[in-house]
């Protein structure tokens, strides 16, 4: 397996990375709304196996006080081969001199994050679209 990195989302198939999400499985993510957030975020990293994108991640930042990791994604084929911890370990090397990076872990990937320093916060909050449904996926808690 040889990965070759890029952070340049110019030229990036957006279908691919929809279906990369879907795979991972990391929900359902159009092709245009990842287009957004992938636009508005200050760091990306893609990696692809011989051309085919395998892997991806991005930090939502302002430069200096808070940098938000998030939708780090690798497809089946390729979890469980230390490519999301490249990924993650690049994202933090580009986020260093923020004075927090926080990340949303999805339910049970807690010990993986853990590895990288990452503790839980205590007073962490949040307001989803669909409230009811993260709910029932344990996100939020209404105690």
């Amino acid at each position: 397996m040889t990965i070759d990195w890029t952070d340049d989302k110019a030229g990036m198939d957006w279908q691919e990375l929809e279906a990369l999400y879907r795979a991972a499985p990391l929900g359902n993510k159009n092709a245009d709304d990842l287009k957004v957030v992938f636009g508005n975020s200050m760091f990306c990293c893609f990696a692809r196996d011989n051309g085919r994108l395998v892997g991806v991640g991005r930090v939502l930042a302002d430069g200096r006080d808070c940098a938000y990791l998030c939708d780090v994604a690798v497809l089946p084929t390729h979890q469980g081969t230390g490519l999301g911890k490249q990924i993650v370990e690049r994202l933090l090397a580009m986020s260093q001199g923020h004075a927090k990076i926080i990340l949303y872990a999805v339910a049970g990937r807690e010990p993986f994050y853990a590895k990288f320093g990452f503790l839980r916060m205590k007073t962490a909050m949040a307001i989803f679209r669909n409230r009811q449904s993260a709910i029932d996926k344990g996100l939020l808690s209404e105690n």
